[in-house]
């Protein structure tokens, strides 16, 4: 015979695990949001990679000179 009775603590449970729940959703697209921000803002997305780029040597040639 199964527990038919839910008890309070099942109740706050709940509702910590929906309160997570949506805290976890909105960081998720608020780190995608400013991912689609950064990409239509356009440009060259460069990053460190251990990796020769003729494009960040000339820029920092250009630095060099001035």
């Amino acid at each position: 015979m199964p527990i038919a009775r839910e008890h309070d603590l099942h109740r706050r449970r709940l509702s910590r695990n929906v309160g997570v729940g949506l805290t976890l959703v909105a960081f998720i697209l608020l780190v995608f949001g400013l991912t689609i921000a950064k990409v239509q803002r356009g440009g060259t997305i460069e990053a460190f990679d251990h990796s020769f780029r003729p494009g960040l040597a000339e820029r920092h040639e250009r630095g060099q000179g001035q």
